[in-house]
């Protein structure tokens, strides 16, 4: 008998005491077989497509206008026009009661580089949010996750600010709570998108700490406003058991609307009481 007989009878020996039979997989081959691909069921995003077209036509039209000599008693071109009676002011809100406010300065941006930066970021990262969430979720988060942003802006700062960033971190805010609410069924998945997500928040605040252009209030406003929303109404993905193959369902939090509402009615009681720093003239 050869040494390669003698090596398989010895495998075979291995294998008896160890009460397994030769044919049997091996544990590993076992889970492997019995693994099964599930599909998570998502929505097909339309809002973010609206939201990031809106922000573009926002911009370039005033500025289309400025290009072809449009403006208005030939001093203000319509572009500075639209950032005066849109942006973020605390005096104008506070002494003028222009609320609506609030809602403009999301959709309004200082160049070409800020509309760069948000709308790729509202790209990356609003189309993953609408298909977890939902286009009326989302649409939710995004404008309440905005509004928070710009309350907290309105309480600190009292520089008039203009951008869709406040909204922005208020996605990575939800998307945040949503992997955390869902690790247990996304696994490795859900830790590898929170790593990402909480560097992505930590290198942006780090940035806007060290420059005075950046509102780094709406910022954090947003984020935090957005963790809740995106707690109070991401989807709880469960395995269905009564199918096979296993299907995911999706569930919500039952009080996930009426406490969202809350959140709204609290924001709004806030812009309307608060007493807003504002912007001191140098003489």
């Amino acid at each position: 008998m050869s040494d390669n007989d003698n090596d398989y009878q010895r495998i075979l020996r291995n294998l008896e005491a160890a009460g397994r039979p030769p044919e049997e997989p091996a544990p590993a081959e076992q889970a492997e077989a019995a693994s099964l691909r599930v599909r998570v069921p998502l929505f097909t995003p339309w809002a973010a497509r609206i939201l990031l077209t809106i922000n573009i036509l926002v911009f370039v039209g005033p500025w289309l206008l400025d290009v072809i000599g449009i403006r208005i008693a030939s001093v203000v071109s319509v572009y500075e026009l639209t950032l005066i009676w849109g942006a973020k002011e605390n005096a104008a809100i506070s002494i003028g009661g222009q609320y609506y406010r609030f809602l403009t300065a999301m959709f309004l941006h200082g160049s070409i580089a800020h509309l760069f930066f948000n709308s790729f970021a509202l790209y990356s990262l609003g189309f993953e949010a609408e298909r977890i969430f939902g286009s009326q979720r989302f649409l939710a988060l995004y404008l309440i996750a905005g509004l928070g942003g710009g309350v907290m802006s309105y309480a600190f700062n009292p520089n008039p600010s203009v951008g869709a960033s406040g909204a922005i971190f208020g996605l990575i805010g939800a998307l945040i709570a949503f992997y955390v609410v869902a690790r247990s069924v996304l696994g490795g998945i859900a830790r590898q998108q929170l790593g990402s997500l909480i560097f992505v928040v930590m290198i942006n605040l780090a940035l806007g700490f060290t420059s005075p252009y950046i509102d780094n209030n709406a910022h954090i406003g947003g984020l935090l406003t957005g963790a809740v929303i995106g707690w109070l109404l991401a989807p709880r993905f469960a395995l269905d058991p009564r199918s096979y193959p296993p299907t995911v369902v999706r569930l919500g939090l039952r009080a996930g609307w009426p406490l969202t509402m809350a959140v709204l009615a609290v924001l709004v009681v806030l812009a309307l009481i608060i007493t807003p720093p504002l912007q001191t003239l140098s003489p």
